[in-house]
């Protein structure tokens, strides 16, 4: 692991430490803790892989959200988005911890991590395929980038995406909280518009892509859309 990712994701834990456990006024939180040592168990165990395999997308996954060829519209919802998500943690926190609104029973919150451990499983096999898989959207002409089919592309166009629409209602069922559950759709939406605007580029700007779109027809569920 380079000083670089690591120094990341050390900032990226004790921030989310502190979106967890400063509005829950306690550190007594098991389901919070819970989703830690699987959040960040996955985040290590991806920045292991791509160090031993693909140090340049590691490289490429601690760059800036905001780049020079990235789309303006993406330049737009990955701040609204991370806010967004930050929004929600705390809603959920408030909601299942500090002001116990929420109360889900034990069998759900279990279902809910199996369902975090089911998205990330997906969303790690799509790192393995994928060579280019960037924070940002864009064309990534200079590394020579080509349409990847093999994995879970095999099934969908955009596998890292199916992963990430499981995450939010599992991860809100982990947590204990009705409020994050019924605000999940919100996210749902915004990835299913940002895989339409993506698929748009990619069909225009990358080469063989619109073929590969007419083999694989679904983006991001097999046999539904």
């Amino acid at each position: 692991m380079s000083k670089r990712a690591l120094l990341v994701t050390i900032a990226f834990f004790l921030v989310f430490i502190a979106v967890l456990f400063i509005p829950a006024g306690t550190v007594g939180w098991l389901a919070g803790w819970v989703f830690i040592a699987i959040f960040f168990g996955f985040n290590i165990l991806v920045i292991r892989m791509l160090a031993r395999n693909d140090p340049q997308l590691l490289e490429e996954r601690m760059s800036s959200p905001i780049q020079r060829d990235q789309p303006l519209w993406d330049k737009v919802f990955l701040p609204v988005l991370q806010l967004l998500v930050v929004a929600w943690f705390i809603l959920m926190v408030l909601d299942a911890v500090r002001l116990g609104w929420s109360e889900v029973p034990v069998w759900l919150r279990a279902l809910g991590a199996l369902g975090l451990l089911l998205s990330l499983y997906i969303i790690y096999l799509t790192f393995r395929e994928n060579a280019y898989l960037a924070p940002v959207v864009k064309l990534q002409e200079e590394r020579g980038q080509n349409v990847v089919t093999t994995g879970p592309y095999r099934h969908v166009r955009h596998p890292m995406y199916s992963g990430t629409l499981i995450f939010f209602p599992a991860t809100a069922l982990l947590l204990g909280s009705w409020l994050g559950l019924f605000v999940s759709p919100l996210f749902v939406a915004l990835f299913v518009l940002r895989t339409v605007f993506e698929d748009r580029m990619l069909k225009k700007g990358l080469e063989g892509y619109t073929e590969y779109s007419k083999t694989v027809k679904y983006r991001l569920i097999p046999h539904v859309w």
